[in-house]
């Protein structure tokens, strides 16, 4: 990981917020994003395998549990925006600190993560699902909920490495942790060299393992750097009220917007359960496909914020309003390729799951998932400006405008619209554009508050600017 003096002088020339710069960040991130894409992808295709009733079940209760934790990984990953923007001031010890402050928050979320399981085991018992799907749901979120401590752990130290710009750690870690996920669950979920067979209970605790892994190779990196062992553990261990104050005040925005936004998509996908099997195969199935597009996007959403943050921390505002248009475009040109072979290979992408003993054929499968993934491709294009503009705003510490647009706007119209579509039996594809008209909303007030520039009048670190920034190299590190 060390750098040449002539890779050291040209990451020093790089344009501030110039493609060049934002690739070498985003670049691992979209790689370490994409691994998890494929980890998922052959989750589904494992599960669709084993049965209908898997890949039924997977999502929603897979997506319940993800709107539960979320807040706390979001909360207590918020510690990565302070460590880009103490790196952008080059005031390197409070990098390692706010990192440590992110960690004590990720310990303290666990009993409360523990505390919500009744709650969503509620939750699943409202949905219209039959008894065999909700049978297999039940204890699928059960298991991840038990291991959710995992995620916010691992959103604390996946973002050190984003703050300061050492990308390849999380690409590294999620690479192996992935690689372990799919591994298992080929093995859990179906039974083999003489595991039993453990169908969609395998698949959760394939995931819950694999997490484990990833946050234990980053904790190994992370207490291994110069900047960890330069000071004295016992300074860095304590807790810095202040600082976690700032955090928390920052985070719990941060927190409360990913709840919201992804609890607005749970109720969704759990109403799509009422219209029948056919219905919510096809449109788990699509949501699954459309990870393909997804998860890579939010590795350009966190390398904007991250060198937003940078930026910012070093008094750069113009650098930091390059950053995030660079990465909007970075990524709708990303979107477009993709989005083209939804609409090219749609059996492609169906036939790769064929769900087993389902009551409906391939065909009528198809012709319903066609369409989703002409909608899906449509609303990409939208979704990209949303997330890379909304995680840019963070990074700069807009998060109240993020918590209060997008996530009201997900319970005031997208949720009381697809209520009043299913109360008039509109079906699944009116649903789907719905949703896609929501997102096409969401994308243009994002990119409203975006060119507004009121981001830039918001301090989340102190004033002062210890050293200019300096070029990402491990020396500092």
């Amino acid at each position: 990981m060390w750098m040449s003096k002539a890779e050291k002088e040209r990451v020093k020339n790089l344009t501030p917020g110039g493609y060049a710069e934002m690739w070498r960040i985003a670049g691992p991130l979209i790689m370490s994003m994409g691994s998890y894409t494929i980890m998922q992808f052959c989750d589904r295709v494992f599960l669709s395998r084993y049965s209908s009733v898997s890949i039924q079940a997977a999502l929603p209760a897979g997506i319940l549990a993800h709107t539960l934790i979320c807040f706390f990984q979001s909360l207590c990953g918020y510690s990565s925006t302070f460590t880009a923007q103490y790196y952008g001031a080059g005031d390197f010890k409070r990098c390692v600190e706010s990192t440590f402050q992110g960690l004590w928050l990720a310990l303290a979320s666990w009993p409360f993560i523990l505390l919500l399981i009744p709650l969503g085991l509620w939750l699943l018992g409202l949905t219209a699902h039959s008894e065999a799907v909700l049978a297999a749901e039940k204890p699928y979120f059960t298991i991840l909920m038990v291991g959710g401590f995992v995620l916010p752990l691992n959103a604390v130290l996946g973002g050190y490495f984003m703050g300061v710009g050492r990308t390849r750690i999380n690409l590294l870690a999620n690479v192996i942790g992935c690689s372990l996920n799919v591994l298992l669950n080929y093995i859990f979920i179906f039974g083999k060299w003489g595991v039993p067979e453990m169908g969609i209970h395998g698949a959760a605790y394939a995931t819950v393992i694999s997490a484990v892994l990833t946050a234990v190779i980053q904790w190994v990196v992370f207490v291994n750097t110069r900047a960890v062992k330069q000071y004295k553990l016992r300074e860095l261990l304590g807790v810095n009220l202040p600082l976690m104050g700032r955090i928390v005040h920052f985070g719990s925005q941060s927190g409360l917007h990913l709840l919201m936004e992804i609890g607005s998509f749970s109720v969704f996908i759990m109403l799509t359960g009422k219209l029948g099997a056919l219905a919510l195969t096809a449109s788990n199935i699509a949501f699954s496909i459309n990870n393909l597009a997804f998860s890579p996007l939010l590795g350009f959403g966190l390398a904007a914020s991250t060198l937003v943050a940078q930026h910012k921390g070093a008094g750069n505002q113009s650098a930091a309003a390059r950053s995030g248009m660079t990465a909007t475009k970075m990524a709708l040109i990303y979107m477009l390729v993709v989005g083209a072979t939804f609409l090219l290979l749609p059996r492609f992408y169906f036939e790769l799951f064929n769900p087993k003993d389902a009551a409906f054929s391939p065909q009528e499968l198809l012709s319903v998932g066609r369409v989703m993934l002409v909608i899906m491709t449509f609303w990409g294009l939208f979704d990209v400006v949303t997330i890379v503009l909304g995680d840019a705003l963070k990074g700069a510490g807009d998060t109240r405008f993020v918590l209060l647009f997008l996530s009201l706007s997900g319970w005031v119209l997208m949720i009381p619209g697809a209520v009043l579509l299913l109360y008039y039996d509109r079906g699944i594809i009116a649903l789907w554009t719905w949703l896609a008209a929501y997102i096409l909303l969401a994308a243009i007030g994002t990119a409203w508050r975006w060119h507004s520039g009121r981001w830039k009048r918001i301090q989340v670190i102190e004033s002062r600017i210890v050293k200019p920034l300096l070029p990402i190299t491990d020396e500092v590190h």
